[in-house]
């Protein structure tokens, strides 16, 4: 990892359409090595008011990575040790509801799992843990995000099951119809992965889910494609830069919820069992709880 790194407190993962932070000053670009390898890209380390941001962009400022190859793991072991304790997600879905229509913002609350290919945890070789995953956004994270997405003119709905999906193809009308069924508000690529680390790194994580479609279970309307997509991405991500700014100044000072001790009865395996060098790789994840390392 590069040394002398500044600390941000705010992290921000751009999706679709969402490439940089255009109201970041002083800013800078920090690259930062993982031993889980490359982040998407250079992070982009800047001020929005007296505070620090560190922005991503997960498919890469060209968007060259597909979901699945984003390297997740790597994403969010920078933030971690970046000092991020807030970590916004913005990114592009198709809704699987009317009410829910194009251009609005939804804050999910709940995810169900749909994709097959993707490291999602930090654990593994020699050292197990457990972390919650019954409520895998932070509640408080996501009112502040719903508020700020208020402010900055969004229609927001708050709460509602994401559906991640493995991609990079879209739906089929058929699991359209099914994820409805099952009562989900919107269908994303992107954001499970990302909770589920999140929670493991014990930093807050909210979803700004910019609705671009309809997904294709709607028999009035043409199925999505990539030219509606982009369209509508133009003014989401004007709407999310300016949700991100307004959420920057309303952050508390001190985080008081489960987030930041999900790690406090997670691990199982005990210390004198731990390998060495997973222990070393670990350090910022888990020194925390078991002392030594940057958690601290």
């Amino acid at each position: 990892m590069t040394s002398s790194r500044p600390a941000a407190r705010v992290g921000v993962l751009g999706g679709s359409g969402l490439y940089a932070l255009e109201k970041l000053s002083e800013w800078r670009e920090c690259d930062v090595t993982t031993p889980f390898g490359e982040p998407s890209d250079r992070i982009i380390i800047g001020m929005l008011g007296d505070v620090s941001v560190a922005f991503l962009a997960r498919h890469g400022r060209e968007h060259r990575l597909m979901p699945t190859e984003i390297n997740y793991r790597a994403n969010i072991y920078a933030m971690k040790t970046l000092g991020v304790e807030f970590l916004l997600s913005a990114s592009a879905v198709g809704s699987l509801r009317e009410d829910i229509a194009p251009l609005d913002v939804l804050v999910p609350d709940q995810f169900i799992d749909r994709t097959r290919h993707r490291a999602d945890t930090f654990f593994g070789d020699g050292v197990v843990a457990h972390v919650s995953m019954a409520e895998p956004v932070c509640r408080q994270l996501a009112a502040s995000s719903a508020a700020a997405a208020k402010q900055a003119g969004a229609r927001v709905h708050e709460g509602g099951t994401y559906v991640c999906m493995e991609g990079p193809q879209f739906s089929t009308r058929a699991e359209s119809h099914m994820y409805r069924s099952w009562g989900a508000a919107v269908i994303g690529m992107t954001n499970l992965q990302e909770a589920r680390l999140a929670r493991e790194a014990e930093i807050c994580y909210a979803t700004l889910a910019l609705v671009t479609d309809y997904d294709c279970w709607r028999d009035d309307e043409d199925h999505v494609t990539v030219e509606t997509v982009v369209e509508r991405l133009k003014t989401n991500a004007e709407r999310a830069r300016d949700a991100v700014s307004a959420l920057a100044q309303n952050l508390p000072a001190q985080r008081k919820c489960p987030c930041a001790r999900a790690l406090d009865h997670a691990i199982i395996t005990p210390r004198s069992a731990m390998p060495a060098e997973t222990i070393e790789r670990l350090a910022p994840i888990v020194g925390r709880v078991l002392g030594g390392g940057a958690g601290d």
